[in-house]
């Protein structure tokens, strides 16, 4: 794998833990363990990228640890189970489970469902990255525009204000604002600085198009209009 994924394996059997650990370190994951329900909930702060949840585990099973935390992570969750009943299985999927592996498993296709099920993730956290307006393309992950295949060179100031004003299409923002939510310091003193990056923006989007994609609002600020 390209970046090292964090894994959270939640099941009270040590063997099984272990058996897990030692497969998903070699295929340079990082692990992270939870022996019971509860352990799960302390773990999750450190944002695990996918979730192996054994359902009969004692305090909270994994069908009550998901119902918890789905509202409150969006990575995926793979239920392990000895067996498992229909009534069961859409329960579990109901609560926001993406998949179930039952036991005994073949550890080998274990870790090409979670592989697939990371691929998919990425896939998806890429399209949302992405907004196009008209022929431009903002790629928020990587931070860079393009119109059609060409990139346009922002500097990182210029990226910041095109990244808060695209992201939040229609919605006016002052000069004190975007100098404050892209410098990061209080805009006051030297929000009209603004000004200048905004003209500069224009003027290399301009090369391009004449379509214009940040509208002056008089006397209160900016807004995207794409």
């Amino acid at each position: 794998m390209s970046d090292m994924k964090r894994i959270l394996i939640a099941d009270d059997e040590p063997g099984i833990v272990r058996l897990l650990k030692d497969f998903f370190e070699i295929q340079d994951y990082q692990v992270i363990e939870a022996k019971n329900g509860l352990e799960v909930l302390g773990q999750l702060n450190r944002e695990p990228d996918i979730i192996l949840l054994d359902v009969n585990m004692p305090m909270l099973d994994g069908f009550e640890v998901c119902e918890r935390i789905r509202a409150h992570v969006s990575c995926p969750i793979l239920f392990l189970t000895a067996k498992i009943e229909e009534a069961d299985r859409i329960k579990g999927l109901m609560l926001g489970g993406d998949d179930y592996i039952l036991k005994p498993f073949s550890i080998e296709e274990l870790g090409a469902r979670v592989e697939a099920h990371l691929r998919r993730e990425e896939r998806r956290k890429t399209d949302r990255a992405v907004k196009i307006f008209d022929r431009l393309a903002i790629h928020y992950g990587d931070r860079s525009v393009y119109y059609d295949e060409e990139p346009i060179g922002f500097t990182k100031t210029e990226y910041g204000i095109v990244e808060l004003l695209s992201f939040s299409a229609g919605q006016v923002f002052s000069k004190e604002q975007l100098y404050e939510k892209v410098r990061g310091f209080d805009g006051n003193a030297d929000s009209s600085i603004v000004t200048e990056h905004v003209r500069r923006i224009r003027s290399k989007i301009g090369k391009y198009t004449d379509h214009v994609f940040i509208e002056t609002v008089w006397g209160v600020g900016y807004r995207w209009i794409g």
